[in-house]
């Protein structure tokens, strides 16, 4: 499988992450949804566009995909509950190396799904609103620029990562004015991440991990989610309507350092992460 039909197999993920019918989804004013990990039972309109659009990648029926392969759970429910950011990952995606025949040319996959996912259904904000939240104290958290971290003392965590932001850095994360701050939440908290991909060619997503994962290229197939509903995985390049965004939404249940990060191939390596930690 070469790199390009890798990107727009792993890429039907945007479709989770977009909104696309029970996924998780931020309105343009910024009120959440339910998590990815929450809405992942196949069943309804979103289930069958991902069996559909599947499908027509690959050329043939949804039941043709790699048959006869250990891979064919990519078509199924196992695969579908995995890409909306469940923690459920087949175990050759939890090594760190890929099958070979998946290794194909060296073109960025982010740019591959970017362009693939870019007109995707779901929630967008503007230019400017996507500044406004990138640089947002939250409610409830205390910044500190010396420690370059963001603290919350309360049960309930709600913040913004904008993705590649206007003005730069690329390939990392704007936090409360910060890049790639360390975010501190107390355990038992619930976590509710905004991710916005301001980013005009590529694609981003953010996912909460163990530390290990930041080495990987693809940490999308080699690590899973810390927590049930701490993945997003893909959101598309922007366009006219606005910028793409969604949520991810998940309990802080075991204290301990994690790390956040954007999942795209290459995108960790190059220093879209941060440290994540729960007391």
């Amino acid at each position: 499988m070469k790199h390009t039909r890798l990107a727009a197999a792993i890429g039907a993920a945007a479709i989770a992450a977009a909104g696309l019918g029970a996924g998780a989804a931020i309105t343009a004013c910024g009120s959440s949804a339910q998590s990815p990990a929450a809405a992942a039972t196949p069943g309804g309109s979103s289930y069958s566009y991902y069996q559909s659009m599947m499908g027509r990648l690959y050329g043939g029926s949804a039941g043709s995909m790699m048959a006869g392969t250990s891979y064919g759970w990519m078509m199924g429910g196992a695969g579908y509950r995995w890409m909306m950011g469940g923690l459920a990952a087949p175990a050759w995606m939890r090594g760190h190396a890929l099958p070979g025949f998946m290794m194909g040319t060296s073109r960025d996959p982010g740019k591959i799904m970017g362009q693939f996912w870019a007109k995707a259904p779901g929630p967008r904000v503007s230019p400017r609103q996507a500044t406004t939240l990138g640089s947002q104290i939250p409610a409830g958290a205390t910044v500190s620029r010396a420690r370059h971290q963001v603290t919350f003392s309360s049960a309930t965590v709600r913040l913004t990562g904008v993705a590649s932001p206007a003005g730069g850095p690329d390939d990392r994360f704007r936090i409360a004015g910060l890049v790639n701050p360390v975010i501190v939440v107390k355990s038992g908290a619930r976590v509710t991440i905004q991710v916005v991909n301001a980013d005009p060619d590529t694609a981003h997503g953010l996912v909460v991990t163990t530390g290990g994962a930041r080495s990987a290229w693809m940490p999308m197939m080699t690590a899973s989610p810390a927590f049930t509903g701490s993945a997003l995985w893909f959101l598309g390049n922007p366009t006219s309507a606005g910028m793409h965004a969604g949520t991810l939404s998940f309990t802080a249940s075991t204290p301990g350092t994690y790390r956040y990060l954007c999942p795209v191939p290459g995108h960790a390596q190059k220093g879209m992460t941060g440290t994540f930690t729960i007391t």
